[in-house]
């Protein structure tokens, strides 16, 4: 039976916090890799840990959004970290997109389309004429244009981003019941895979008090 992917959200600057997540999260029912941000990785000790991790699938959360030359220094500068995967905006257009996967080695680069965090009344704030969804169709087409090797998606648009994007998909946003907390476009891990996410990043619920009780409550929650 094939696994589950997930991916931690090690959102934290502790390296104990996170080497206790990485240790208790050890399971047989999911494949895991570790996703660390930027609180981690701009930490005093964070760089140095990521350096010394082995036999783990590692997410770099850069999110980088610059110019061509700028991204693709950045993913080279980073590249003795041997990150399996790293973000990118895909608002940075399509020449960054393209410097930085032309860069990137065994890295894989991922496109973020819209944040979970914002909605379509957000938009209009920034700036942006079109809905969320209508956005990130566009953006999942760019992603596909430059040969990306992932997406980042709100679990909601997987459905559409799948119609254009035909490789990984990654969706933040995952959430047991409806506390969204500081998210506007949420779903629940059991809704998020049967829209097709190929990965989904879990945060607090799971990394936030006990690791192994959370994940037991994970797997009662999918197999319900």
């Amino acid at each position: 039976m094939k696994k589950n992917k997930i991916f931690l959200a090690c959102d934290s600057n502790n390296v104990h916090r996170i080497k206790k997540i990485i240790r208790d999260s050890k399971c047989d029912e999911f494949f895991i890799g570790y996703k660390f941000g930027l609180e981690f990785i701009n930490s005093k000790n964070g760089r140095k840990f990521i350096s010394n991790l082995k036999n783990e699938i590692i997410f770099g959360d850069y999110k980088l959004h610059d110019i061509p030359n700028t991204c693709a220094s950045t993913i080279k500068s980073v590249r003795d970290l041997k990150f399996d995967y790293i973000t990118i905006h895909i608002s940075s257009g399509i020449n960054a997109l393209k410097a930085a996967k032309k860069i990137s080695g065994k890295t894989k680069i991922v496109g973020v389309t819209i944040l979970t965090s914002l909605d379509n009344n957000a938009l209009k704030e920034i700036g942006f004429n079109k809905d969320v969804k209508k956005l990130v169709l566009h953006q999942a087409k760019l992603a596909s244009k430059a040969n990306l090797d992932a997406i980042v998606c709100s679990a909601q648009e997987v459905k559409i981003v799948k119609k254009v994007f035909k490789k990984e998909i990654i969706t933040p946003g995952i959430r047991f019941n409806s506390m969204a907390n500081d998210q506007k476009r949420t779903l629940t891990p059991k809704l998020a895979y049967r829209n097709g996410a190929d990965w989904l990043v879990i945060g607090r619920n799971i990394t936030k008090g006990n690791v192994k009780k959370n994940i037991k409550k994970l797997i009662d929650h999918l197999s319900k």
